[in-house]
């Protein structure tokens, strides 16, 4: 052995949230016992509250429960960053196993911005740990309800990379379940909706080190059949007469199969802006700069592949939930033939049309399609 060590590679980390009630244990439960999750620590607000199946306890040891399939339990104590580092120190120290995973299992409606900004700008975490995506539980027979009464709820459902619809059993009609499902695809397009027993290999690995390992999927996660063209798939065909009246065009084209329940997502709506010439990376850079600044909280997730002048053969992929950007990952190739800059935008009371004119001046090119709707504005 020569040279100081080499650090070691991240470990993904996935956070876990989802609803009250919504059966984050149960789904806990079942996934501590799968043979795929054997080398990974679950990190919980708090035993007592999560209720995890003692049967599968070994032993204690401050504060960290050994189950028999080779997982760590550990609660939150003073707080995550305290938590984390010690895990990190008893790892490097060889007192436990190197574990290849970490879980995070957040409580009830707990918005995840301020833990996904722990995970990403602390300057030692942000360097052992990879955030490989958010899993949001959503409960079938509450989930309209909840929906409606808490903002953290909705807030949920837009940064999950995974929704699980659990449930779903208990609604005696499974077509009922439709308004639910459009209201999941609305305020999160492209999004994975799993079932309750989706494996944890389904759950896991979303994150954008992922995607670049799968190519393939970053269609789908950037929503390209759902805001197809144009910037909303929804409404196809009205959207460029309903420019002028902002929000009127992201809404009119869906919202009448149950508007009386989307009332309290009618200030969210997603959209993409694309630009069909290489983009400097300094440019882009500042957009988002300008972007986070000016709108910050109203801007709930921004996820795009970008052609940057620099590389224009290596497409950037971005990723942000509410002001917090993951680290971007470069691609070796294009995922397709498709080489525009695709940026995918979801808003709280924010007109599109103001963050079209926005890019279109960053782009310098109003008459584009990318400026379209900020020249009939």
């Amino acid at each position: 052995m020569t040279s100081p060590p080499v650090r070691p590679e991240p470990v993904p980390l996935t956070l876990l949230t989802g609803f009250l009630g919504a059966g984050k244990t149960t789904l806990l439960n079942r996934l501590l016992k799968d043979p795929a999750l054997a080398q990974t620590v679950v990190i919980v607000n708090e035993f007592g509250e999560v209720g995890l199946d003692h049967l599968l306890i070994q032993g204690v040891e401050d504060g960290m429960i050994l189950l028999d399939s080779g997982c760590l339990c550990c609660t939150i104590r003073d707080d995550l960053i305290v938590t984390m580092e010690d895990l990190l120190r008893r790892r490097d120290n060889g007192r436990i196993n190197p574990f290849s995973r970490v879980v995070i299992e957040t409580t009830g409606l707990a918005d995840p911005a301020p833990i996904l900004n722990v995970l990403i700008n602390h300057p030692y975490l942000a360097m052992r740990f990879r955030l490989d995506g958010v899993v949001t539980l959503v409960d079938a027979v509450n989930a309209m309800a909840t929906l409606d009464a808490h903002e953290e709820a909705r807030k949920q459902v837009v940064a999950a990379d995974r929704l699980v619809l659990t449930k779903s059993d208990l609604v005696p009609n499974l077509a009922e379940l439709a308004p639910l499902r459009q209201r999941l695809a609305l305020l999160n397009p492209g999004v994975a909706l799993l079932g309750p027993e989706a494996a944890a290999s389904s759950l896991f690995g979303a994150g954008l080190y992922d995607l670049a390992q799968r190519p393939a999927e970053i269609g789908q996660w950037l929503a390209r059949e759902t805001l197809a063209g144009s910037g909303h798939g929804h409404d196809g065909d009205h959207h460029h007469h309903h420019d002028h009246h902002g929000h009127d065009h992201g809404h009119h084209g869906h919202g009448h199969v149950h508007h009386d329940v989307n009332r309290h997502d009618a200030s969210i709506r997603a959209f993409a802006l694309t630009a069909d010439m290489p983009i400097q990376q300094a440019t882009v850079d500042l957009f988002w700069t300008l972007l986070r600044s000016v709108h910050g909280p109203r801007l709930l997730r921004m996820k795009g592949l970008v052609q940057v002048a620099e590389h224009p053969d290596r497409p950037l992929l971005l990723h942000a939930v509410q002001q917090i950007l993951h680290p971007p990952v470069t691609l070796d190739a294009w995922p397709d033939a498709d080489r525009r800059s695709r940026l995918v935008l979801i808003v709280n009371d924010i007109e599109e049309a103001v963050i079209q004119r926005l890019w279109a001046a960053f782009l310098g090119q109003a008459g584009s399609g990318a400026g379209r709707a900020a020249a009939t504005a």
